[in-house]
């Protein structure tokens, strides 16, 4: 198999001709909102956009503007957030509105050079807001153009590797039309997204790239494009309890660093342990363990590490400062992590 980078300057017309008709409809596309883009691609990191398109709505609703997001608090930030996982996208949005409200007078940043200097934005978001929203010629390379253009041209090298990523890139940039280059960039990522699937398995026969493409006319798409293998997850056990007093469940705030920062969490101790030794641990924590109602078990599976969850729920007495005894209006506001999302709903269904 040899590379033709020539077959990614022929794809503009069928892709865009084929965007046309077959466009998603989003809540965030048809606008050219620099916020709104931003947003929009932030929350789609790493996550489906059927899971995005309720949370993008709220935050429309909550947080209109720029202004509205520098200014929120971390608890509503946090809310707002809640179930959309990798938390430290929230942060670094209300991060970067500070800076466009310090540095650019509350105007949104129209360069790319700009744009990427916001926290949390790289390469590939700062490529589609600015192609997106201002009209540059710029890519906005991801997962699913990585994926296209590899198999189209016939890429076989890793494509996390950094200088190929590089490379393809400036493949499609070379490619890319000069008068529609926010469509361009969305039409790839559409492509990728519901007809160039990953894992083998892409639609081929209804690709609008099917006569060009290298992988089809080869049929390596199952071998195409090439991915180092993921490590495995390191598999943590856990013990999470759920404490309640007087109409009250008892919460912990994480560290502000870390996994899950600054987030509420039901207290929890490592390992799973049977209910005597889960006993002790209630009773170190200066609590009086009265009624065990209920064992639960949960799973939760991160990037690079994966919970099993051995739960309790238990009515106790005593004092403990470094918990939050939460009614149930309480918890209903306070943002607690998709990890605890069974304790969660039990806890709702107690109170």
């Amino acid at each position: 198999m040899t590379e033709n980078q020539d077959l990614l300057y022929s794809i503009p017309v069928p892709l865009l001709d084929w965007y046309n008709i077959h466009k998603r409809v989003l809540p965030w596309r048809g606008t050219r909102d620099p916020y709104q883009v931003w947003v929009s691609e932030i929350m789609l990191q790493q996550t489906r956009v059927a899971a995005v398109m309720s949370y993008y709505l709220r935050w429309m609703e909550e947080l209109p503007t720029v202004a509205d997001l520098a200014a929120v608090n971390e608890e509503k930030l946090m809310k707002l957030w809640q179930g959309l996982g990798y938390y430290s996208r929230a942060r670094n949005l209300r991060r970067a509105a500070q800076a466009i409200m310090a540095d650019f007078g509350g105007v949104f940043p129209d360069r790319w050079e700009d744009i990427l200097t916001l926290p949390g934005v790289g390469d590939y978001t700062a490529g589609a807001v600015a192609s997106i929203a201002f009209g540059q010629p710029v890519p906005a390379v991801d997962g699913n153009v990585l994926r296209v253009a590899a198999r189209v041209a016939g890429i076989s090298g890793n494509i996390l590797d950094p200088a190929v990523r590089k490379d393809i890139r400036a493949r499609i940039s070379a490619a890319m039309p000069p008068d529609r280059p926010g469509e361009f960039n969305q039409a790839l990522m559409d492509l990728g997204a519901t007809v160039c699937l990953p894992n083998g398995a892409p639609l081929c026969e209804d690709c609008p790239l099917a006569p060009l493409c290298e992988a089809n006319r080869l049929h390596l798409q199952d071998k195409l494009p090439v991915r180092e293998k993921k490590k495995s997850r390191r598999v943590e056990d856990l013990t999470v309890y759920l404490l309640l007093r007087d109409g009250t469940v008892a919460l912990r705030k994480r560290p502000d660093t870390g996994l899950l920062a600054g987030l509420w969490e039901f207290p929890h101790t490592p390992g799973a342990l049977a209910e005597d030794a889960a006993g002790s641990a209630v009773t170190a924590w200066g609590l009086t363990p009265l009624d065990w109602q209920k064992k639960l078990t949960a799973r939760h599976v991160f990037t690079h590490v994966e919970w099993h969850m051995t739960g309790y729920v238990l009515s106790v007495r005593g004092e403990n400062r470094d918990l939050f005894w939460a009614n149930r209006a309480e918890l209903e506001q306070l943002a607690v992590p998709s990890a605890f999302k069974k304790f969660l709903e039990e806890a709702k269904a107690l109170l």
